[in-house]
């Protein structure tokens, strides 16, 4: 049996290390085919600028980067911190009353049909130009997709485990403790690898509004400079740092949930 088991452990890791270079190469071949489009149909940089220029300009810039960087890592970091805790917190509370659930899920699923992007403006005139309303925007961001995937993983426990424990005498604490919380965990985890992704493109919404540092504001100025191979850097650095906290949560999440494959 166990060696049954060892057999299926080393064919699905193989498969996944396949999987990954199958990714890798499919990347490398775009990239080539952009360089290769750039340089035979002389695209002018200002238009689209050839992987080469963009490596360019990411050495060129990399000082000045780096120090965007840390204000974007900053303002979503901190947002993304406070949006784990608010939803976990309404997301108990709306497990635990009902009453709670029923007036309050409405609102949630309302509130994520007003575009950020018009919200932010609204955020920065009550609030000001600080780092402040970027945290504010990371917040509403990321709020929605921890605080409906705790409701909907809590909401699923098994109830014959439920019933177990209320015939052993357990309270709503030890339930929520030993069940409900170790229940839940895949389907919390899924929502902070989606809120993750969110809490970087937050930031740079709010940046975008006014700011005096991020990366939001660096775009802001090469988009105005037509300094187009100086935004594809910045780009790369919002998708290599929302990969980077993607992936530090899948890891955190293996190590909290070993049996589960899926992360």
């Amino acid at each position: 049996m166990k060696r049954s088991e060892d057999i299926e452990d080393r064919l699905f890791k193989s498969i996944k290390i396949k999987e990954k270079y199958v990714s890798v190469v499919t990347i490398l071949i775009l990239v080539i085919l952009w360089q290769w489009i750039t340089y035979f149909l002389r695209i002018p940089e200002y238009i689209l600028p050839s992987p080469t220029d963009i490596v360019s300009s990411l050495i060129r810039s990399k000082d000045i980067l780096w120090l965007h960087s840390l204000t974007t890592i900053y303002e979503a970091g901190i947002g993304f911190i406070i949006a784990i805790i608010f939803a976990l917190v309404i997301a108990i509370i709306m497990n635990q009353w009902k009453l709670f659930k029923v007036s309050l899920y409405p609102l949630l699923v309302i509130s994520q049909t007003i575009p950020i992007i018009a919200l932010a403006p609204l955020i920065m005139i009550w609030m000001g130009f600080g780092s402040l309303p970027k945290v504010v925007v990371v917040v509403i961001v990321c709020f929605f997709p921890i605080s409906v995937s705790v409701v909907e993983g809590l909401a699923t426990v098994d109830k014959d485990l439920l019933d177990i424990m209320e015939i052993m005498g357990a309270n709503k604490f030890q339930v929520f403790l030993k069940v409900k919380l170790p229940y839940s965990l895949p389907s919390f985890f899924a929502g902070l690898k989606i809120a993750a992704t969110y809490s970087i493109m937050g930031a740079i919404i709010g940046e975008w509004l006014g700011a005096k540092r991020g990366l939001g504001i660096f775009m802001t100025r090469t988009m105005s400079s037509f300094k187009t191979s100086d935004l594809f850097a910045a780009i790369i650095i919002v998708v290599l740092l929302s990969i980077a906290l993607f992936k530090i949560i899948e890891w955190v999440g293996r190590k909290l949930m070993p049996w589960n494959r899926e992360l």
